[in-house]
């Protein structure tokens, strides 16, 4: 095969919303004070929903909108980094849950940009010819990491989940996903962590900002001319939804003049590995992206590994 593409989108947010008000009665802080340093007003909170949930409900309407069973799917890939059960992960129990009869499983974790990770390893199968149909998955429950008490992250990380369904593209076609441009830095490793047997999630605010402010408007350059695309030729732009000032320097810099930014931290939170395909489900939603429209993905945060692709709507 010569390439895939991305078939379908699907996204699903608790109902619980909390809002910055309802923060400040946890915590010190207050409406301005998180809006002007990370520019969210509200974050979606799983009350009983599990992170299988999640991720199910997501993918399950990525598969209703592919017009896909279950039974044509091959392989699930689920990005996550808060999966509490060891065994059986998250790929198979959402595998169970859809009667996806025996597809290849795997979970990944890269943190934040886990799901740009885990699509461009369901492309490269499909290329290689180990799978022809992948079920894509960002699924979070960052509230299960965060310290209430901090005010540094408890403003800032939210749960959700967002799928792609993926499929072969014919040889003659042009790719639906681009070359992935990919990598870490881990001599940074300590500027987010999640530790402990009860984990807990920490940043190193300042360290990240600097790094993503400077690093990550490179890379997605790089990431443009792999595909063989200046970025405004771009239709979209879909960064891990970490921080509003970050998102708007590295759109800024990046000079994606054409593009759609996605900006869904606002009204979401930082939702990790679940927030691009969050995201970008939501553009193709509303319509502001149509089919065929070259969209950028980059993902970092975590490791500080990052990854990006151009991608063709579905």
């Amino acid at each position: 095969m010569t390439g895939s593409r991305i078939v379908a989108l699907g996204h699903y947010q608790p109902a619980k919303v909390l809002t910055n008000d309802d923060l400040a009665v946890l915590v010190d802080t207050d409406d301005e004070w998180i809006r002007s340093r990370v520019g969210i007003r509200a974050r979606h909170i799983a009350e009983s929903e599990t992170l299988v949930d999640l991720a199910t409900e997501a993918a399950q309407k990525a598969l209703a909108t592919s017009g896909f069973a279950p039974a044509d799917i091959d392989l699930v890939v689920v990005a996550t980094c808060t999966a509490v059960e060891r065994s059986p992960n998250t790929a198979c129990a959402v595998a169970a849950r859809l009667g996806i009869p025996s597809p290849a499983a795997y979970d990944i974790n890269t943190v934040c940009s886990g799901f740009s990770y885990a699509l461009a390893t369901a492309d490269h199968a499909i290329r290689a010819g180990a799978a022809s149909r992948a079920l894509v998955i960002g699924a979070e429950r960052m509230s299960d990491t965060i310290d209430w008490t901090d005010r540094s992250t408890c403003v800032i990380f939210a749960d959700g989940a967002g799928a792609a369904v993926v499929e072969a593209q014919p040889d003659e076609a042009e790719p639906g996903i681009g070359p992935v441009v990919w990598g870490s830095e881990p001599e940074k490793t300590d500027a987010v962590t999640i530790t402990g047997w009860k984990p807990v999630i920490s940043q190193q605010g300042q360290a990240v900002f600097r790094w993503a402010t400077t690093q990550v408007a490179p890379l997605a350059r790089q990431t443009c001319e792999r595909a063989g695309i200046d970025p405004s030729e771009l239709k979209g732009f879909v960064a891990h939804q970490a921080n509003l000032r970050i998102i708007d320097s590295i759109a800024a810099k990046l000079g994606a003049t054409d593009a759609v930014i996605a900006r869904d931290v606002v009204d979401s939170g930082n939702t990790s590995a679940a927030s691009i395909p969050l995201a970008l489900s939501k553009l193709v939603e509303r319509g502001e992206l149509v089919s065929g429209d070259p969209v950028l993905l980059f993902g970092f945060g975590g490791g500080l590994a990052y990854a990006g692709q151009v991608i063709r709507c579905p």
